[in-house]
């Protein structure tokens, strides 16, 4: 994983949040962190759902899974799909803190 969350915050970094925002920038991606905000899902499961071609989800869940939003787990041929919680919280927790009127420079 590439996103070292700071857990003592409860926060990601800057850096650590440019990469999850542009991970989320794509709207394939966002209908996949949708879908699996449902619960986890198989590779082929999302293909059902997408109109793209399986090396194109390839491409988006390794965007989604270097950030550390998304992690997977080989079953089969197949690989199972789900949010890592504790990564999408520490990213809204962090956005929070950038919005937040105590956020000082």
């Amino acid at each position: 994983m590439i996103v070292d969350m700071k857990e003592e915050r409860g926060r990601m970094d800057r850096t650590e949040c440019a990469v999850a925002f542009k991970a989320l920038s794509d709207e394939t991606r966002l209908e996949i962190v949708e879908m699996l905000s449902h619960g986890e899902l198989c590779a082929c499961e999302l293909l059902k759902h997408l109109d793209i071609s399986q090396p194109t989800l390839s491409h988006h869940m390794k965007k989604l899974t270097a950030c550390g939003l998304v992690e997977g787990t080989k079953r089969g041929s197949w690989v199972h799909y789900r949010l890592n919680k504790i990564a999408v919280d520490s990213l809204l927790a962090s956005l929070e803190d950038f919005t937040s009127d105590d956020h000082r420079l």
